[in-house]
């Protein structure tokens, strides 16, 4: 099974783009963050022609997560994260496909820091901590697969000091992320890559993607069922370069279905 992450930053701006590469790479299941668009402006029937089952939450002009299988129906388990009625944020989607648990999420930003923006990203992990640890004492497959907003070392992100204020490489943030593979998650590019520099994120700005400045902020995290069976993890670079093409790149792992 193939299980990728995209931050598509606006399915339908970018959805020749998220065509293309689903034909060219053929995963079979794919969790989308930041949609940009509401519950009916999906392009379900796109998808469908594309061979893709799909389930989704939206929001008009920010976030927006989905889960896409390969000829299959994902079976939702959630589609908000607990914890926090009041917040109606679309950054959470919980589905099961193929016999793994799979979470698409989006999680904050947090800048400008400090104010209510970074109070609301730490809390807010928090809470993927506390359905993280749920999810973990279930004792079955799980991947935890989106774009965090944490860059979890200073090797994932390239050498500047444009970012020492900024929210994604805060200590207390990359504490957070910690907490999580401290429950026993593996952190899968890091696992098949414990070397090298990987990137899945470059700004538009200052030809950040020609200079080849980027930041890792979208993971997958796999629960020891799945970690056990992990083949491959990777990132589609190349994506990035495309026409039109979203500021993040594809991630991804492959993990054979049995034990």
């Amino acid at each position: 099974m193939k299980i990728a992450t995209f931050n598509i930053n606006g399915i339908n701006r970018r959805l020749d783009n998220l065509l293309a590469w689903l034909k060219a790479a053929e995963p079979d299941v794919v969790c989308l963050q930041e949609l940009k668009a509401r519950h009916e402006q999906f392009p379900a029937a796109a998808i469908e022609a594309a061979g893709y089952g799909a389930v989704w939450v939206g929001e008009p002009r920010w976030n927006g997560v989905a889960i896409l299988a390969r000829d299959a129906e994902p079976i939702v388990t959630a589609t908000s994260l607990p914890g926090d009625p009041a917040d109606r944020h679309s950054r959470y989607i919980e589905a099961a496909v193929g016999g793994v648990l799979i979470a698409s999420l989006y999680a904050p930003n947090g800048n400008p820091r400090p104010g209510p923006k970074y109070d609301y990203k730490l809390a807010w992990t928090e809470r993927l901590i506390s359905r993280a640890a749920e999810l973990e004492a279930m004792k079955v497959p799980v991947v935890l697969a989106g774009d965090f907003n944490i860059v979890p070392e200073p090797r994932d992100i390239y050498p500047t000091r444009s970012y020492d204020e900024n929210a994604l490489v805060q200590p207390e943030s990359r504490a957070l992320y910690q907490r999580l593979l401290d429950q026993g998650w593996a952190d899968a590019l890091r696992k098949k890559h414990p070397r090298e520099t990987i990137y899945t994120f470059w700004d538009y700005m200052r030809q950040r993607w020609e200079r080849d400045a980027g930041l890792r902020l979208d993971h997958l995290l796999l629960s020891k069922q799945v970690a056990r069976r992990l083949v491959s993890a990777d990132v589609d670079r190349d994506v990035r370069g495309m026409p039109g093409a979203s500021d993040h790149a594809p991630a991804w792992v492959t993990v054979r279905s049995r034990e």
